[in-house]
């Protein structure tokens, strides 16, 4: 149902001056093993802007770094935004870059999230106007440092996710008022073999619940929080708006079925 994503679209650290490892703050917590405010470099960000333990992330305490994806937002504001000028050699846009790059960032996860609801069949009715708003915050990740500063990312978002609650209605039918999790808190819950076929899970707090076996084919899981969620024997077959760092933040098994924009992470084993 869904396809791959635009490679501009995924996080290219080649081509990133290392900006979610300045710009972003973090604190210390089963997700990171230090605090970090945000501007200041992580220690672990070499010379050449790459992670000096990209492979040792989880052993090394930061399996945040692991779970989470700029949507193609580094690049575009190291390449575009600042002409391939790094905040090391001109220090003067450090702190520009730094401010522009968490709003590229948002403008680039709702591109990404329009691109898979115009490969949703069901949502075919709605693909003139996700077109349009496609192309309209495209444009506006071209804008300059101070035009990105001044832009109002709250009411872009809200243009945005009225369309794509539209989109999820069409695709995931009518499957009934049980099936309505929005935002719902779940954490920790048992829904071993659950049948939730279309259910609305937007935003649902689903930390460390037991969703092994569970059917999730045709559900909305945008923005649904599936840190340590068990996806053991889990169908998502037809699940959509559920991005890779989702499913990193998991857990699986073998028996797993994904949609087949998304691979198995690694961890899983």
């Amino acid at each position: 149902m869904t396809e791959a994503p635009s490679p501009a679209l995924k996080g290219d650290c080649a081509n990133c001056f290392g900006l979610c490892c300045v710009a972003l703050p973090f604190a210390a917590s089963a997700d990171f093993a230090v605090t970090k405010p945000a501007g200041k470099p992580c220690a672990n960000l070499q010379q050449d802007f790459r992670c000096g333990i990209h492979t040792r992330l989880r052993d090394k305490g930061f399996a945040g770094c692991t779970v989470y994806d700029c949507f193609g937002a580094g690049q575009k504001v190291s390449q575009v935004t600042f002409g391939s000028k790094d905040w090391r050699q001109a220090p003067d846009t450090a702190q520009r870059m730094f401010g522009v790059f968490p709003v590229v960032r948002q403008l680039h996860e709702l591109l990404f999230y329009v691109t898979e609801a115009l490969t949703l069949d069901p949502a075919r009715p709605l693909h003139p106007e996700l077109r349009l708003v496609r192309d309209e915050t495209e444009a506006l990740t071209f804008l300059g440092p101070g035009d990105l500063a001044a832009l109002d990312v709250a009411a872009r978002r809200a243009k945005v996710n009225a369309l794509l609650l539209r989109t999820s209605e069409l695709v995931r039918g009518n499957p009934g008022k049980n099936k309505n999790r929005r935002g719902a808190d779940l954490m920790g819950a048992r829904l071993r073999k659950a049948d939730l076929r279309g259910a609305d899970l937007r935003g649902a707090y689903l930390i460390a619940a037991d969703l092994s076996g569970a059917d999730l084919r045709l559900a909305d899981l945008i923005g649904a929080d599936l840190r340590d969620t068990d996806l053991s024997g889990a169908d998502l077959t037809g699940a959509f708006f559920l991005t890779q760092p989702q499913l990193n933040a998991a857990r699986g098994d073998a028996a797993t079925r994904l949609p087949g924009s998304l691979v198995r992470p690694a961890h899983w084993g």
